[in-house]
């Protein structure tokens, strides 16, 4: 049933509808943590720039030390990391964080989405379709529970609010929803930029097809507006620190707006097109069939376009069952008395997604080279990290070879001189220039091939951190057969430091 503007939004009705969402979400969080000893991607940044905030006595430092010679400015929307260094001041584990708390966020953003899909609908089975559609949805697991869900997991169940308490805003005109709203969409400014955009074009569209009056202008620039004024304290800081510029350059990087042209081939990301085309067929559902379109051209990232396919989905499915007269009436249950077979139906579905869903993640993440959720770093490096932390000069320099060059500054106190994480806030010309050279150093089968492209950027470091074995480049699977180390070992300008069984360093020479 619809909720209205001023009634509860969850009801005891609700419980097993969104418990069935929840319950999904949480296989595949327990599907994660059962694959994944070490937290998937990257979050070395992320903890650094929490743990200067708290030795800085939180108050926001100018720039991260430890990413790049010259380090990088801290411009990034402030709000997850200061959480983060109040969970490391109280004594929490860098890595275990990285790990576990993202799952807080994934749960978290799973009951916005029931409740918009719910509401839209008019249903609570729709509601849970769409709940489960993005709990066991690869392309948004892969984001949200690996370790970038530090920030992006937070920032989507932000994003997600703000989205259900617009629609009521348009839709009823509640002035709770419009407070709730404000809220939401600043603390989605405060936690990541791509996610408040999302929730913009998505205010717009519901003002031009719910709403297209003088009020439902206002109602969405109050919104907006009270954003504003939440995130206005960071905003006056950060471009008083660092400049509009800042801002600017980062916004050339990462796909940038429009970026979803480039990935339209990507035949998925289609699905949520597909599903709005039928509801604009058959109910004339202009606002999901232009949500959809949007989401799909305007982000270079599919987890938007998957997202908005998810309330699709939801809502198409309930509209198929209401025309099937096979579910027409109700059918007796043991315990369970009379109930509505279209309920039943519903629920059977849920049930076999979650499993079919479930099964699918356990067997993706298992692979080799796992697509999903590669872990960037294994108890080899984390060893070598204290290791470097505890036996190298605090101002020694290293290149790292491979992702876990992301995590080094933030478990070895060291500086990694090529890498591209934070360099995007200097501009998309420095930051193409460390991705490109992070790459290609990273995939070197040579020690002279290593000291041209670390030329490339000027890097002389004091040591040299090669992986053994597999290990991955942005994500992808590389695998090396011994000979780079062998031609370390051979050079006379390199010698052997430290070695375990999956890393080994090499220092200079001179």
């Amino acid at each position: 049933m619809t909720q209205g503007s001023d009634s509860v939004p969850i009801t005891r009705d609700d419980a097993p509808w969104l418990g069935a969402a929840l319950a999904a979400g949480l296989l595949a969080v327990v599907v994660y943590l059962a694959t994944n000893p070490y937290p998937a991607y990257g979050a070395g940044l992320y903890l650094e720039i929490a743990d200067t905030i708290a030795a800085n006595g939180y108050a926001p430092p100018a720039e991260i030390s430890g990413y790049t010679a010259d380090g990088v400015p801290f411009a990034y929307p402030p709000l997850q990391f200061f959480l983060l260094a109040v969970l490391l001041d109280l004594g929490a584990d860098p890595v275990a964080l990285a790990q576990f708390v993202p799952s807080v966020g994934v749960l978290a953003a799973l009951v916005p989405v029931y409740l918009l899909a719910r509401d839209y609908a008019g249903s609570r089975p729709a509601g849970a379709a769409a709940g489960v559609a993005v709990a066991l949805n690869p392309q948004l697991l892969q984001w949200h529970v690996s370790a970038g869900g530090l920030v992006r997991a937070f920032a989507f169940c932000y994003a997600l609010l703000a989205i259900y308490a617009g629609y009521h805003a348009f839709a009823h005109g509640s002035r709770r929803a419009l407070a709730v709203g404000a809220l939401a969409f600043g603390a989605t400014v405060l936690t990541h930029p791509t996610y408040s955009l999302f929730v913009v074009v998505t205010y717009l569209l519901l003002w031009a097809v719910r709403d297209p009056s003088l009020v439902g202008l206002l109602r969405g620039a109050a919104v907006g507006f009270g954003g504003a004024v939440v995130a206005s304290p960071w905003l006056l800081w950060v471009t008083s620190t660092h400049g509009i510029d800042v801002l600017t350059g980062a916004a050339g990087t990462h796909g940038g707006v429009g970026g979803g042209l480039a990935t339209i081939g990507f035949s998925a990301t289609l699905l949520p097109l597909l599903g709005a085309a039928y509801l604009l067929w058959v109910r004339r559902e202009w606002f999901l069939a232009a949500w959809a379109l949007a989401a799909e051209l305007l982000f270079a990232q599919p987890r938007f376009a998957f997202t908005v396919g998810s309330v699709v989905a939801g809502v198409a499915a309930v509209d198929v069952a209401r025309r099937l007269p096979a579910l027409d009436g109700r059918v007796s249950l043991p315990s369970l008395g009379s109930v509505d077979r279209r309920e039943v139906a519903a629920a059977a579905c849920l049930l076999l997604a979650s499993v079919a869903g479930g099964t699918y993640l356990a067997h993706e993440m298992t692979l080799t080279g796992d697509p999903s959720s590669p872990e960037f770093l294994d108890g080899a490096d984390v060893e070598a990290m204290a290791w470097a932390e505890s036996e190298t000069r605090p101002d020694a320099t290293f290149v790292v070879l491979g992702d876990a060059a992301e995590w080094f500054p933030a478990l070895a106190d060291r500086t990694i001189l090529v890498g591209p994480w934070g360099v995007e806030w200097y501009g998309p010309e420095a930051y193409e220039t460390q991705l490109e050279t992070f790459e290609n150093v990273s995939r070197c089968d040579g020690a002279d091939c290593v000291e041209r492209e670390m030329a490339t950027v000027d890097a002389d470091p004091d040591y040299v951190y090669l992986p053994k074995g597999s290990y991955t480049v942005r994500g992808h699977p590389e695998v090396t057969f011994g000979s780079l180390e062998r031609s370390f070992a051979a050079s006379a300008d390199w010698e052997r430091a430290y070695e375990n069984d999956g890393v080994v360093v090499f220092r200079a020479v001179a």
